[in-house]
């Protein structure tokens, strides 16, 4: 297999292969390590704040003299009212009494000492910083937002998951779309939090593809030499691989976590909105089956804000039943060697083919 060369070109790589951003578990150091090999690594500073942002592009320049990707959660901040608050102090107090049952002690945090953080806050960090890609999700970002970062020579690299959003990334001038199937791993791109469009990687990339002129990555189930190829076919010039990398050294996975992915099976993987208020796909656990479908889900981001304490002590703990962990669904064997090991035996398996 030839590998396709205009994005490549663009976003200055030897290989169109992207590490795909997955906030809390890829770091600096998998970022590096995906550069070092030639393909593009992400760093994911989600919704994070300016400053943390700064300090995250900061520890990874120390690693790197490339130009990585930085990504963001372009995202819509509900407003706070009256029923928004009651709902809030129902869900906090269900949570608990849910983690003590699992003897889980947490304190997790009143709506009042929430911060939210908004993406417009990262751009001028980002800007400062001399970043020169920035990729996003959860939605498209403002006309202003836009034609700043254009006007400081950042590509821009927008997610969908339907034609229509692809149309409208493609409208507002955003240089490469990034195709996210239903079968990803992680958070739905989507822009709208309730609806969100279930269609096949493939099926989708293919109708992309016939409807917007810029170039396309490709997102969801791939994981082997096979699948790139087959995306290829479909018109993908870049292919982000994510689950791939999930026990891979440099990921932040703890032991444990990484220790449940050898023992998931087909029907483990889910489309839930329990752990931060928008639909993602992981492994179902306790709390999952617990939430979903139930009164005590919050929109994102307040769901995302109120879980992560219990996160965290599940973490320490050991308990694969209150963390999340987002996994694709093709299932296979997740290599805990180096990142670099792991895109190098992909890059050769594809130069087979």
């Amino acid at each position: 297999m030839e590998w396709p060369t205009v994005i490549a070109e663009k976003l200055s790589i030897k290989y169109p292969i992207i590490q795909a951003p997955m906030f809390g578990v890829s770091t600096p150091k998998m970022v590096a390590a995906s550069m070092n090999i030639g393909c593009l690594g992400t760093l994911a500073l989600a919704d994070l704040s300016a400053d943390q942002s700064a300090k995250l592009i900061q520890e990874t320049k120390k690693l790197t003299d490339q130009p990585f990707a930085v990504n963001i959660f372009a995202h819509y901040i509900p407003e706070i009212t009256n029923d928004l608050q009651q709902k809030f102090i129902k869900t906090k107090f269900f949570i608990e009494q849910l983690a003590k049952e699992s003897h889980l002690e947490v304190n997790l945090p009143d709506l009042e000492n929430i911060k939210i953080n908004s993406y417009h806050e990262q751009i001028d960090v980002i800007i400062d910083e001399g970043c020169k890609i920035l990729s996003f999700t959860f939605g498209n970002l403002d006309g202003e937002s836009i034609q700043k970062l254009k006007e400081n020579g950042v590509l821009l690299i927008g997610t969908c998951t339907s034609v229509e959003e692809a149309l409208v990334l493609e409208k507002s001038g955003i240089d490469i779309i990034c195709v996210q199937g239903i079968e990803a791993g992680g958070h739905r791109g989507t822009f709208d939090v309730e609806n969100i469009p279930q269609i096949g990687g493939l099926s989708l990339l293919s109708q992309v593809y016939d409807h917007v002129g810029i170039p396309l990555i490709y997102a969801g189930g791939l994981y082997n030499a096979r699948t790139l190829y087959a995306a290829k076919e479909l018109g993908a010039k870049g292919f982000q691989v994510g689950s791939i990398l999930l026990a891979s050294q440099e990921s932040a996975l703890r032991l444990f976590e990484k220790e449940k992915l050898k023992a998931v099976n087909e029907r483990d993987i889910v489309l839930t909105k329990s752990f931060s208020g928008r639909y993602a796909r992981g492994i179902k656990n306790k709390f999952i089956e617990t939430l979903d479908n139930s009164e005590y889900v919050l929109p994102y981001p307040y769901q995302n804000k109120l879980t992560n304490e219990l996160r965290k002590v599940a973490k320490t703990m050991c308990n694969t039943d209150f963390v999340n962990i987002w996994l694709g669904q093709s299932i296979h064997n997740y290599s805990e060697l180096s990142t670099v090991d792991i895109l190098k035996n992909l890059i050769l398996e594809v130069k087979e083919i």
